[in-house]
């Protein structure tokens, strides 16, 4: 017979709260730093995807649909949109002239490279209540 979780103590719940809230509110604020770069943030994630893609060759549709959690014809519309708005590429993988690989354009580099200088900066506002959830987590679920 499989028991039951004791109650979250009131602490845990407020730790869970500012939690939600900080991951919110980064999320809010990269979304407006996102807009004053001239993408939308999916456009940034993209970009974040491709740059942060080991190997030179660059991701396939295939790879930034699992990595951004998206089907792969919703990839394939987001990279057009991005390809659109001049921030990537498509070209022919010189070893499988099937696969399609994404690579960013000048333009698409400089965005990425100014948005994650501005998200970097600020994860360390994000560091006490993410430590707080961790600290919860492995002390299976007690305060």
């Amino acid at each position: 017979m499989r028991r039951r979780s004791p109650t979250p103590s009131e602490t845990e719940f407020e730790r869970l709260l500012a939690f939600r809230l900080a991951l919110r509110r980064f999320l809010r604020w990269s979304e407006e730093q996102a807009a004053a770069e001239g993408v939308t943030s999916t456009q940034y994630e993209l970009l974040l995807a491709i740059r942060g893609h080991r190997g030179e060759a660059g991701p396939t549709i295939g790879e930034l649909a699992e990595t951004l959690v998206l089907r792969h014809n919703s990839a394939v519309g987001l990279v057009d949109r991005a390809a659109d708005a001049g921030l990537v590429t498509r070209g022919i993988d010189p070893d499988d002239h099937r696969v399609v690989r994404v690579r960013l354009t000048r333009r698409g580099d400089a965005c990425i490279g100014r948005l994650a200088r501005a998200h970097l900066a600020q994860l360390p506002a994000l560091a006490g209540p993410v430590e707080q959830a961790a600290a919860i987590a492995t002390r299976g679920g007690r305060a």
